[in-house]
């Protein structure tokens, strides 16, 4: 594969939006960890602007990490690419021989199936095509789609579609996984497809979207871990952020926007107690939030790249050093 060809397909979503965020944080240089690296299209537009800086760059997928290297070879002495999924920062940064806390100007994670992964239909993200059943964002990991509906009891089958799907009709549809598997094994994603067109009323699928997203959402999360890494990942993120230093995170549904906001929201409250009148010397917030709510992509970004349409922006400053 040659990543020349992959680049028109690459459009990185908010990228002059992040850049007037991050920008103030890398004019002089340090360290910006992309923590989801991708294809690199973040990661080669600030290492061009901003010449002082060096990049950790993390990615779970090793074809992208691949990718990524050959698009930032022109960097090379200024990038340290790490295969790991960005609850991972911790020990990036100490393969960086760099500290855990404190060392980092500015973090950026764009969240999400990335371009490749949607586009590659052998990797099973689209429900679009008949494709395996794998949705590993990290193609050395064990567990499968396939795995979780061929093994998966029926609670915890009902439990990930309610809670990471937030699909109505969980129980049902984990019903009908348990008869048909009994019968043949789930291997593609076409015998999903059906199964959920089968199971979903008729009047649902005439108003709520393609049967397959939610399921397929919940799926892929579950394979991936990617709430239980989240929660992770930010706090550890934010901890390593310099007094100055800023993060971007880009979410592209409900829950992980929901984590993000929850965390940027303790992070930037008083720890002074709220019975006290007065805020306590050092007791202030660490962070103040950079944005209001979670930002969107404009009409014309989302014209131009139709994958910027559910994206939620957040950033937050470290103003404080951490007590």
């Amino acid at each position: 594969m040659n990543h020349d060809s992959d680049r028109p397909r690459h459009v990185p979503v908010l990228l002059r939006r992040a850049d007037e965020i991050l920008g103030p944080a890398l004019e002089s240089g340090g360290v910006l960890v992309d923590a989801t690296l991708g294809l690199g299209g973040h990661a080669e537009h600030f290492l061009r602007t901003y010449p002082a800086i060096h990049l950790i760059g993390l990615d779970r997928d090793t074809e992208a990490l691949r990718l990524a290297g050959e698009r930032l070879e022109p960097f090379a002495d200024r990038i340290t690419l790490v295969h790991t999924r960005y609850d991972g920062l911790p020990g990036a940064l100490r393969q960086a021989g760099l500290p855990e806390r404190g060392s980092v100007r500015a973090v950026l994670m764009d969240l999400g199936v990335s371009s490749m992964q949607l586009d590659e239909a052998e990797r099973g993200f689209a429900y679009s095509v008949d494709a395996p059943l794998d949705m590993r964002m990290d193609p050395t990991a064990d567990l499968t789609a396939a795995d979780v509906l061929n093994t998966y009891s029926h609670g915890d089958l009902a439990r990930i579609l309610k809670t990471y799907g937030e699909e109505r009709f969980a129980g049902r549809i984990a019903s009908e996984i348990l008869r048909r598997r009994a019968q043949r094994p789930f291997t593609t994603s076409a015998q999903l497809v059906e199964l959920l067109y089968d199971a979903i009323p008729a009047a649902t699928r005439r108003t709520g979207g393609h049967p397959a997203k939610r399921t397929f959402q919940a799926l892929r999360i579950e394979v991936n871990r990617e709430l239980e890494s989240l929660e992770a990942a930010v706090p550890a993120a934010l901890a390593a952020l310099e007094v100055g230093g800023r993060i971007v995170v880009m979410s592209y549904q409900s829950l992980e926007d929901k984590v993000v906001k929850q965390i940027f929201a303790q992070a930037s409250a008083s720890r002074t107690p709220l019975d006290l009148p007065v805020e306590l010397p050092g007791m202030g917030p660490e962070f103040a939030i950079l944005t209001r709510g979670a930002e969107k992509a404009s009409e014309t970004e989302i014209e131009e790249n139709p994958r910027a349409a559910p994206v939620r922006m957040r950033a937050a400053e470290r103003i404080q050093a951490a007590g």
